[in-house]
């Protein structure tokens, strides 16, 4: 039995959203710390915070699923993001560019590998997508409206969401988004 989005739609929803959140959140904190732990000599600690983050991170996901965050559509979202990732390379890499302008070398070198890794993980996502071609064959929308920061494209009709939706990747609002022609 699947857990998506039992609680989307009830009392619980706000409760489970926001546990959402704080998990994503710690997830950043737990992995900024391993970092910092890094950067101060403390090499002993670095796994520990790792594994607190990992962990933080499968909690995100586990909420996320109960809530309904991302659309059920599987293979939809494999497609989509195979497009993004693709696409958060040179997005990325653009960044890089500036932070070097700034001065900022060594982060910018850093940002240059996770460019590379940006693009792989669209690499990653086009092998799952050609290892299954027969069950990720697109559903023809009537509508599809693409985010204008990482891509995400949402097929359907937009404007049935909420006002409070959100890009599941970036989280632009959904008056951001504009109808792909």
């Amino acid at each position: 039995m699947s857990i998506y989005g039992q609680t989307k739609g009830t009392e619980l929803e706000k409760v489970v959203k926001n546990i959402m959140q704080a998990e994503a959140n710690g997830t950043m904190m737990y992995y900024a710390l391993a970092r910092m732990a890094k950067e101060q000599g403390y090499d002993d600690l670095v796994d520990i915070f790792i594994e607190a983050a990992n962990q933080e991170a499968v909690h995100a996901g586990f909420y996320a699923t109960l809530n309904g965050k991302y659309p059920q559509d599987f293979w939809g979202l494999v497609r989509t993001l195979q497009k993004a990732e693709t696409n958060g390379e040179g997005q990325v890499r653009a960044i890089a560019d500036q932070v070097r302008a700034a001065g900022f070398n060594e982060a910018a070198d850093e940002m240059e590998v996770f460019a590379r890794q940006e693009g792989h993980h669209g690499v990653m996502m086009a092998e799952i997508l050609a290892r299954y071609p027969q069950e990720n064959q697109p559903v023809k929308a009537r509508k599809v409206y693409v985010c204008p920061v990482c891509g995400f494209e949402y097929e359907g009709d937009i404007n049935a969401e909420g006002d409070d939706y959100v890009c599941p990747l970036c989280g632009q609002p959904k008056n951001a988004f504009q109808e792909k022609a």
